[in-house]
């Protein structure tokens, strides 16, 4: 954004007004005054001023003020009444001890700003900006923004000592930024890699993620390992430093997985976590067969490894359900010749329809890491015209139209086993052939099905593998490119 098209939002200027009119001082401050220099609109907006907590709240007295950091928030509504955005005022102060390595012991209000900047973790966040866009800089934050460079307050070790998650955030800066970290700055962060063990598995699963979430996730990912942190946050990743593997693959393990992140083509920090750690599993389960290595079940061994870091990780159950099935299923077999259509709806079935997208661009940054030059060759392609073709036919329970509670009332049963059971047949069937998924037939068919025993029931619910519909979409295919 041009510099002359910037500007303080207005509900920030009023804020601002409010505070200097009542005769304290008061800036926009850190990350926001950094985007600002960048040519970035900032999307959040700090203040930090000399007024106390109690000051402030006379002055905005719908503040509210629950915490021992001298921070005020301020909520900020629509014309009719909707919060919009919420904004921190925080009095200008000075923070002593870190016992935990993450928070201060004791927290001391200050009358002069530059108190308050010192406290500061980085010198490009160490900055204010006054109502009229003059700039305060007392640690060279504007030169290290000019020159791309993330250097500390201080002393690197003394930053690091106080806070641990700075580490992290350096990380996270070097990859969102694209800026070098200073060198010394770099040694701290290496010193002290193992303090980074204080700091709560949430915190690091967030700044994680926005390492996952920048332009530049993968050499996030690789400054995590040269700065020593990725040993404490998954070293699990770094068994495959090193390891060669078979002739398929020219990079190691570990380089192999930087490389399909590098090249995910998903934007979905999710998927993009998925590509870094599809073959998590290949260190431990490696062999050597008749002079070749092997990965057999690697993808099974490195699911439930990555169950275990996204859970030890505080990652949500969501999350970690959708990232344990990709790792799961990356190694899907597909043969335009031998898959049908109704394999396809069970390979839906099994990932998830909203997953086999990203199953495909986990393929594609798994070749395009392999250093395989096409990307998306015709059998994905052909993949990617079955799933629109059969993208409404059913593929679970939920999506028949005769429900449980519907068999029940049919058969007159209470809830058990064999409800589940005629549900699988009936799917089983309507997954063979879409057709068939009308209340009227599955409501012949469950009386007839209610005549068998509950093991014969589970036998016929065994996946069918033979697909009848012959009849293709032609426009569809020519969407993607196949015949």
């Amino acid at each position: 954004m041009p510099a002359d098209k910037l500007h303080i939002i207005p509900s920030v200027q009023e804020l601002l007004t409010r505070l200097t009119t009542a005769g304290f001082e008061a800036y926009v401050v850190g990350g926001s005054v950094r985007d600002w220099l960048l040519g970035k609109e900032p999307k959040d907006w700090d203040i930090t001023t000399n007024a106390r907590p109690d000051d402030i709240l006379r002055i905005i007295p719908d503040g509210k003020y629950e915490n021992r950091f001298g921070t005020v928030i301020v909520p900020i509504r629509t014309a009719d009444g909707e919060l919009s955005d919420v904004i921190e005022i925080t009095t200008y102060r000075s923070e002593q001890g870190y016992s935990d390595h993450r928070r201060p012991d004791e927290v001391v209000f200050e009358d002069k700003l530059e108190n308050d900047l010192a406290r500061r973790d980085f010198t490009i966040n160490a900055l204010a900006m006054s109502l009229d866009l003059k700039l305060v800089d007392f640690f060279g934050g504007e030169k290290d923004i000019k020159h791309k460079i993330i250097r500390t307050v201080g002393e690197p070790e003394d930053r690091f000592k106080e806070d641990a998650l700075r580490m992290l955030r350096a990380v996270r800066f070097y990859a969102q930024l694209r800026f070098s970290i200073e060198p010394k700055t770099e040694r701290g962060i290496q010193k002290l890699a193992g303090t980074v063990k204080f700091v709560a598995n949430e915190r690091i699963r967030d700044e994680l993620i926005k390492i996952l979430s920048s332009d530049y996730p993968a050499e996030g990912v690789r400054k995590l390992q040269e700065t020593k942190l990725l040993n404490y946050i998954i070293p699990e990743l770094e068994e495959g430093i090193g390891m060669a593997q078979n002739h398929h693959h020219t990079s190691t393990v570990f380089e192999h997985n930087l490389s399909s992140l590098k090249h995910c083509p998903n934007t979905q920090w999710q998927v993009r976590l998925a590509a870094l750690l599809h073959d998590i599993g290949k260190a431990r389960t490696k062999k050597i067969t008749n002079g070749t290595a092997t990965f057999y079940n690697h993808e099974m061994v490195g699911a439930k490894m990555v169950q275990k870091i996204l859970t030890r990780l505080k990652f949500s159950s969501a999350d970690i359900e959708r990232i344990v099935a990709l790792v799961r299923n990356h190694m899907f077999y597909y043969n335009v010749d031998e898959v049908t259509a109704a394999s396809v709806r069970r390979l839906i079935r099994k990932v998830g329809e909203g997953n086999l997208s990203d199953l495909i661009d986990l393929r594609v940054a798994d070749r395009l890491g392999s250093g395989v030059a096409k990307a998306m060759p015709y059998k994905l392609r052909h993949l990617q015209y079955m799933m629109e073709k059969v993208r409404h036919d059913p593929v679970s329970v939920k999506m028949l139209k005769l429900k449980g509670d519907d068999i029940m009332k049919v058969l007159n049963m209470s809830p058990g086993p064999k409800i589940g059971a005629i549900l699988d047949v009936l799917l089983s069937e309507v997954i063979e052939d879409p057709a068939l998924n009308n209340y009227e037939y599955l409501e012949r068919r469950c009386r007839e099905l209610n005549e068998l025993e509950l093991t014969e029931l589970r036998d016929k619910a065994k996946e069918i593998i033979e697909e009848k519909r012959a009849e293709e979409d032609k426009e569809i295919k020519k969407d993607y490119y196949v015949s």
